[in-house]
């Protein structure tokens, strides 16, 4: 399955691509959902991030690797993909796209993901895309120009 959501921001990409830092993983964190940063390297490639999901004897372990990242003069971007990942999830990877704009930029995430089976992987995604789309006013927040 695929996601891709598109999100306009004030900043340019080169300092939106540098915010993606831990501070930002931490702000991004779903609603509602019990989640420990155990581990946060960076977004360049050979970092990685663990994070646990849920409290107690129901907490699942979900690593990421970075395997590339990128800078151009109209783009950067990271990908990360899931190494150890909770019972739900067979495969993950998620490119996150910062893309120059005319004002600003624009981030994509750009996520595929599978599940043990396709019936699961339909059943998901209307919660990964809520799980996404709730990122938007926080990007629109943190990449907010400071205006005097």
């Amino acid at each position: 399955m695929n996601i891709r959501l598109t999100t306009k921001v004030e900043q340019d990409y080169k300092t939106v691509y540098k915010g993606f830092n831990k501070d930002l993983f931490v702000a991004l964190k779903p609603p509602l959902l019990p989640l420990e940063l155990r581990r946060f390297d960076g977004s360049k490639t050979g970092d990685e991030v663990h994070i646990r999901l849920g409290k107690g004897w129901l907490s699942q372990d979900w690593n990421a690797l970075i395997i590339e990242d990128k800078m151009t003069d109209k783009e950067a971007w990271f990908i990360d993909e899931g190494t150890t990942l909770p019972f739900f999830l067979k495969s993950w990877r998620h490119r996150h796209l910062i893309v120059k704009a005319d004002t600003g930029a624009l981030i994509v995430d750009d996520i595929t993901y599978k599940t043990p089976t396709w019936l699961t992987d339909y059943l998901l995604y209307p919660v990964m895309w809520l799980q996404f789309a709730a990122r938007k006013p926080v990007y629109r927040r943190v990449f907010k120009n400071k205006r005097n």
